[in-house]
């Protein structure tokens, strides 16, 4: 058995209208991720591109909600936006990631929004 076994998630539930996504773990820790930074971290090649230099930072999306969770085999689930967006795969390591990064990678996202002259409420990306 690995020393440090995977997080296996316990609860997903979607809350505040789909604006929230919480996410429990069986070794105790929970996340509420919003639906805004879950979609502009979306792992689709849409998002992320096929290389680093690729990946798109997009804004408008703070009224994002999740309209649907669904699995994907035992390691993941796809979830589906009012916008549309619905090719992310989210793996459960993946939605960890989000849940543990949250208070370094928020603020990266609206720091490089603002960099890139995009902001929460306007669509648009680069």
């Amino acid at each position: 058995m690995p020393a440090n076994p995977r997080p296996w998630p316990t609860e997903l539930r979607l809350l505040d209208a789909g604006r929230l996504l919480k996410v429990s773990f069986e070794n105790g820790h929970a996340f509420d991720l919003p639906a805004e930074y879950l979609r502009v971290m979306s792992p689709s090649a849409e998002v992320q591109g096929h290389s680093p230099a690729d990946r798109k930072t997009i804004g408008g999306k703070r009224t994002v909600a999740i309209m649907s969770v669904d699995p994907v085999g035992t390691y993941a689930v796809r979830l589906s936006f009012d916008d549309m967006h619905s090719t992310g795969i989210y793996t459960w390591d993946y939605l960890y990631e989000l849940g543990a990064g949250f208070h370094q990678k928020w603020p990266a996202y609206i720091t490089e929004l603002a960099g890139k002259g995009l902001d929460r409420d306007h669509p648009g990306e680069r």
